[in-house]
């Protein structure tokens, strides 16, 4: 859900697909009404489901207007696709006239009640067409892929500072999207992923690292795929790299060229709504705790917060999901050799101080609210119900607290 708020925020386009459908599931119009509810955005079925579970019969092409089926040979999923127009005499035997007659009912109803198909909609993130079908028997697989390919759009421009930055423009710009540190544990390397935005990149050019004010050259850019890793030599608008990365680089960074200093509007950082106080149980391996959990925070993995005044001896880690926790606590112990100590903590929500009336230290709280700081020293405070965010609104005229909070 919260993964959803930012993309319609951001109008990133939506492609959905519904797997599965060779097993029992729910009537497609609760699917569709679902998706509507909880995430907020319109939907087109591109194509219908035949059936479900064992009688799963394939899918109807709501463009081509044509019936695509299968069959699955000695239970070994061998695919048998066929084509047959929606009013052929073949129908009945291909399909069953159960299926048939229900069909009928269905392509009526969505002919005359469901949203139009609006590429532009769908391209700003307010429309997303939906596809049904079975990866495991990799049926209405290859037709998502191509129309994924027809409807997407190209590099879209992007903002900084008020100002659009198209992608054919021919000075060089990306930003950090992603950090992932230890990738090759045998070198204890760490990889900064960039999303190219407009211009041409190539290899060993300068650039400048805006918000550490650096120029640099970006000597071994790589493209990865799984476990693959190629060095390339060039790539432009669209194209993902990843460049070594010695520590310096933050998600949400702005590279570019050198002449054309601009800074990308922050990416999001998601609300995490569970808490746990984190310390170490050696303290002689104090540095590989600070090392680890600074790291694995700026990967975006976990947030970590402290009391203001306190040190990095014990810090507040906040999460999105529970497995992140252990996943938290697999890494410190694998990659830094560090064990830790978690104490769960009551709190469920946080809130960033976008604008406070008096020094934050001296705002009117209930008890079983916190004031933390992350490591960029911006306050926020934690809370253990909504009805406490609600209080602290109430209690402090002009305070400004936002869920999202942009690096």
């Amino acid at each position: 859900r919260k993964l959803f708020k930012v993309c319609v925020m951001r109008h990133i386009p939506i492609f959905t697909f519904i797997n599965k459908m060779d097993r029992e599931s729910r009537n497609p119009f609760d699917l569709l009404e679902q998706i509507e509810q909880e995430l907020g955005i319109q939907t087109y079925p591109v194509n219908w489901p035949i059936g479900c579970g064992k009688e799963f019969k394939g899918v109807f092409d709501r463009e081509k207007r044509h019936i695509l089926s299968f069959e699955a040979n000695n239970g070994q999923h061998e695919v048998k696709a066929t084509e047959v127009d929606l009013h052929s005499p073949e129908l009945d035997g291909l399909i069953g006239t159960e299926n048939r007659n229900t069909l009928l009912e269905d392509v009526e109803l969505l002919d005359g009640a469901s949203d139009a198909f609006d590429l532009k909609a769908v391209q700003e993130g307010r429309l997303s067409p939906v596809f049904f079908g079975s990866a495991l028997t990799n049926f209405g697989v290859e037709p998502f892929l191509e129309r994924f390919l027809e409807l997407t759009p190209p590099p879209l421009p992007r903002y900084a500072g008020g100002q659009e930055i198209d992608p054919y423009d021919e000075n060089f710009s990306a930003f950090v999207f992603k950090i992932q540190a230890n990738m090759n544990k045998a070198h204890r390397d760490r990889i900064t992923f960039l999303r190219i935005c407009s211009g041409k990149f190539e290899r060993d050019m300068e650039v400048l690292h805006v918000q550490g004010n650096k120029k640099m050259r970006l000597s071994q850019p790589q493209q990865i795929m799984a476990q693959e890793r190629e060095i390339i030599n060039e790539a432009y608008a669209g194209d993902i790299i990843g460049v070594f990365d010695p520590g310096i680089f933050s998600i949400g960074d702005t590279v570019c060229s050198p002449g054309k200093r601009f800074e990308f509007e922050g990416i999001p950082t998601f609300a995490p709504e569970h808490f746990a106080r984190i310390r170490h149980k050696d303290t002689m391996k104090r540095k590989q705790f600070v090392k680890g959990t600074t790291q694995i925070a700026q990967e975006g993995a976990i947030q970590i917060f402290h009391e203001p005044f306190s040190g990095m001896e014990e810090v507040i880690v906040g999460v999105v999901g529970v497995l992140q926790f252990e996943v938290f606590e697999h890494r410190m112990k694998n990659e830094y050799n560090v064990d830790i100590i978690r104490e769960g903590l009551p709190y469920q929500y946080i809130r960033w101080v976008s604008k406070s009336p008096v020094p934050v230290q001296e705002l009117h709280l209930s008890s079983d609210t916190k004031i933390v700081q992350d490591f960029h020293d911006n306050y926020l405070l934690i809370f253990t119900s909504e009805w406490n965010i609600r209080w602290a609104l109430e209690k402090n005229e002009g305070l400004e607290l936002a869920e999202f909070h942009k690096e």
